[in-house]
């Protein structure tokens, strides 16, 4: 049975998984259930057992998977997902003893993933990421390697008889890695001329389901598809938005974040995120809603941590404030801001934030420009520091605020009136 947009009937499955003490097992569980629901599926029930470490056959022992084999066929389970990383054996070994196909959370994960991926560099990361993936599970699959868009877990590159033999899967992951590589150089390229042009890039980044893209639809009207659901939006977006003050930046979502996020898909996903390493700004997003919202910001923390993130201002944003009964529990600071994306409550404060954040002076100028010096008004325009303009007998009387790099060009019409104006530096 395929999962698709348009299919009628919805997968069932059956969530497994084992609490060795070593992290949040039931929030894992909670998050697992909500990325088959973003996979299309059904999560009809939770199956857990506590172990001191993984079975070595059948990860959750012969007793529990003899229950899951009844299970399966009194509730007709279509497949199941392990909370957990399987080896190839554990997954032959389940599928053999249940009669039921198998995948776990880093397969689904990629799933999600392949089903989301719009643009022509998603897919070749998300390709890349099941392929590596695949690599050292091709043996002993034999004939059920052939099996291609057979439901949640077998979407994306495809797995045809070909794609079995290990010498073609190092070319395709060799192609791929140039083809990103090209990618990559040509989204450095774009990076020096924003820099070179001096243009400010404020980064969106946080956990899925955060609100991510409804945040940026509400700054940019940027027609991001926003979805109540994991991993709704994959693909990056970049949009300019215009501060209150004047200044310009560019906005860029990044993809959203889970814990324990597939090391695969960090590397392949690495230059997309760095759109939030190499950003002057980060605004860090978390639903403030989520009893673990600290939890989820310390993930995006530690992530851009590895990024080398260092140094470049983060703003806390708690979205979805609206559903929190108590605000004053949230973390509070010059640094963090309370909003609702949706509602647009509190976007003033985040703008203001922002504006606090920018690594540039900024200086507030009235000019008297000669009409003859009109084109210099056409650069303030395009700059977006133009405020107000206004046609006199002695030439054009403007208010601007202006960036440092045009003081130049601007001091010589500055009218006395500008004199004691306010001036913001950000370091």
């Amino acid at each position: 049975m395929e999962l698709h947009e348009n299919s009628v009937s919805v997968q069932r499955a059956l969530l497994v998984g084992i609490d060795t003490g070593e992290y949040d097992a039931d929030g894992s569980m909670e998050e697992l259930k909500e990325l088959v629901k973003s996979a299309g599926a059904e999560p009809v029930a939770v199956m857990m057992q506590k172990r001191e470490k993984p079975d070595g056959a059948t990860c959750v022992g012969s007793g529990r998977i003899e229950e899951i084999r009844e299970f399966c066929e009194q509730q007709e389970i279509d497949f199941l997902v392990f909370d957990t990383e399987l080896t190839p054996t554990q997954i032959r070994n389940i599928e053999a003893a249940t009669d039921t196909r198998t995948i776990d959370r880093t397969m689904l994960i990629l799933d999600i993933f392949a089903l989301r991926a719009k643009t022509n560099e998603g897919k070749l990361q998300v390709e890349l990421a099941q392929l590596k993936y695949l690599m050292p599970r091709l043996s002993g699959k034999g004939k059920e390697m052939s099996r291609l868009g057979g439901g949640v877990g077998t979407r994306g590159p495809g797995e045809t008889k070909l794609e079995t033999d290990k010498r073609h899967i190092r070319r395709r992951i060799e192609t791929l890695k140039e083809e990103l590589s090209h990618m990559t150089d040509r989204r450095e390229r774009l990076r020096e001329r924003r820099k070179k042009d001096g243009i400010i890039t404020v980064a969106i980044v946080g956990y899925t389901n955060a609100g991510k893209s409804t945040l940026m639809n509400t700054l940019t009207q940027a027609g991001v598809l926003s979805m109540n659901q994991l991993f709704a939006t994959l693909d990056p977006t970049s949009r300019a938005l215009k501060l209150p003050n004047g200044v310009s930046v560019m906005m860029i979502d990044t993809v959203g974040l889970v814990r324990r996020l597939p090391h695969h898909l960090v590397e392949a996903f690495k230059s997309t995120l760095e759109e939030a390493a190499t950003a002057d700004i980060i605004l860090n997003v978390c639903d403030a809603s989520s009893e673990e919202y600290r939890l989820h910001l310390e993930v995006t923390d530690q992530l851009l941590r590895e990024l080398g993130c260092e140094g470049r201002p983060v703003i806390s944003v708690f979205n979805k404030c609206d559903l929190v009964e108590n605000r004053d529990e949230l973390p509070g600071g010059k640094d963090s801001v309370r909003i609702c994306a949706r509602s647009g409550e509190g976007i003033e404060e985040l703008l203001r934030a922002v504006e606090d954040a920018l690594p540039v002076k900024l200086k507030h100028f009235t000019l008297l420009i000669p009409f003859d010096q009109a084109a210099l008004i056409a650069r303030l325009r395009q700059a977006g520091a133009l405020q107000s303009e206004e046609y006199t007998a002695e030439g054009i009387l403007v208010e601007a605020i202006v960036e440092e790099p045009m003081w130049h060009l601007v001091v010589p019409y500055q009218q006395e009136s500008s004199i004691g104006v306010s001036e913001t530096e950000t370091d």
